[in-house]
């Protein structure tokens, strides 16, 4: 597999801070990677040394084997960050049109402004356009080089369900067309139903890299909810193996690396329990298990 994206043993030192300490990691042709980490983890500083916004401290960052300025490497990307912008005066057609004008062979405008779900909006000025649209814009901006290697730095921030669902489904498409991702989100299922990669990254380091189903494996528990014919308190699971308990709305949600010693123990203690789920532990509960301050 050839490789779009290396950061070997990358360092990106703000004044005092250190963002990044010694980053290795490499990313593949064809692959979707979602970066993973709470605020501050050093995401977006690791996608900027990987498209040469910015520079390490220390360490390499290639793209395509090539430094990340080289303009035969970023004539092969698209891209959508957090922070992005454009004239309000031109129609959204007019935009896609100008930044296809930037790749040696686009995506017709008319495609591209598809996969971001814009069709309506196409002859609309990027002024008029709310948050959500925009977002859709910035998407189609990133895809309308029919790059090899897509950057997207939380695409759904601000879209409505349907939207959203219409841009992961076009993400999803060009994954099978074997373009190679790098995905950023806080929607962690988004990241689950995605992603052939999970990268977590946390105070400047990779502290876990594997497939989704490999992450979540890592956590033991089960998920159980269920809601009791009367009311439980915390006393009514004093003793049993139980994490993460929370009661409210009328339903109880827990984890438990022993689920069956649980409900067994309610039983006997003389709980009813009504419309009961045991499911495994989310990519959510993996990420909080690892991410977790002392």
């Amino acid at each position: 597999m050839a490789t779009v994206v290396e950061l070997q043993g990358a360092r990106k030192r703000f004044g005092q801070v250190e963002a990044l300490k010694g980053v290795d990691l490499t990313i593949g042709a064809g692959e979707l990677v979602a970066l993973l980490g709470p605020n501050g983890a050093g995401k977006t500083t690791s996608i900027a040394l990987m498209l040469g916004l910015r520079r390490p401290t220390a360490g390499q960052a290639l793209l395509f084997g090539l430094d990340p300025n080289d303009r035969r490497a970023r004539s092969r990307c698209g891209v959508m960050l957090q922070e992005s912008g454009t004239t309000g005066m031109l129609t959204v057609r007019e935009i896609v049109d100008l930044f296809r004008a930037y790749y040696p062979s686009p995506l017709p405008a008319a495609r591209a402004i598809a996969l971001a779900g814009l069709d309506a909006k196409a002859g609309a000025r990027a002024g008029t356009l709310s948050g959500g649209e925009r977002q859709r814009l910035y998407f189609a901006l990133a895809v309308c080089g029919d790059p090899e290697a897509l950057f997207l730095d939380e695409p759904t921030v601000g879209m409505d369900v349907e939207t959203r669902r219409g841009v992961l489904e076009s993400i999803r498409s060009l994954s099978a067309a074997g373009k190679t991702i790098v995905l950023t989100t806080h929607y962690l299922e988004e990241a689950d139903q995605l992603a052939h990669r999970i990268v977590v990254i946390d105070r400047g380091v990779v502290i876990a890299d594997a497939t989704p189903r490999e992450i979540k494996a890592r956590i033991p528990s089960k998920r159980v909810n269920f809601r009791p014919e009367t009311a439980v308190g915390d006393a009514t699971f004093r003793g049993l193996p139980v994490q993460n308990l929370e009661i409210a709305d009328h339903r109880v949600h827990l984890l438990s690396n022993e689920p069956e010693v649980v409900l067994r123990a309610l039983f006997e203690r003389g709980v009813v329990v009504r419309d009961l789920e045991v499911t495994g532990a989310d990519l959510e509960e993996a990420f909080l298990s690892l991410t977790r301050r002392p």
